[in-house]
């Protein structure tokens, strides 16, 4: 019994210490569910910081900037310091913004204006713009 134990002694210990190895870094860990408005969150989000890069690449959306006084660089940087849901409500403003500006419907209020004064002025008889309206003198 003596050799045996002799020939064991050494195994027993060299596999107590590998099953320690195997079991020592293993450490529990807690799993939760991930919701699926997280998920599109985030993708939302990185679709909106996107859109803002490729605003910002831009050389006109650039002069603009620099015209107001802010680096370029430092845009960037105040971009990518952003939250997830502050970069989607700028990029759902930015969306919703009037494109040109309203300059047809401003030019449209403005003859139509002019139209009325000129038919109230016709109206009265200080001029004679119109010929189909008849004046009261």
């Amino acid at each position: 019994m003596t050799v045996l134990q002799k020939t064991l002694k050494p195994m027993s210990l060299s596999l107590a210490v590998i099953m320690f190895l195997m079991v020592a870094p293993v450490q529990s860990v807690p799993a939760a569910m991930i919701d699926t408005e997280a998920i599109m969150d985030s993708a939302r989000g990185r679709e909106a910081r996107e859109y803002l890069h490729q605003l910002m690449a831009r050389k006109d959306v650039q002069a603009a900037i620099v015209a107001h006084g802010i680096d370029a660089d430092e845009a960037w940087a105040r971009i990518n310091s952003l939250s997830d849901n502050e970069v989607i409500r700028i990029a759902d403003q930015i969306d919703q913004l009037p494109a040109g500006g309203g300059l047809a419907e401003f030019l449209l209020i403005i003859i139509l204006v002019g139209f009325i004064v000129l038919v109230i002025l016709d109206l009265t008889g200080v001029t004679d713009v119109f010929t189909f309206i008849k004046s009261q003198r």
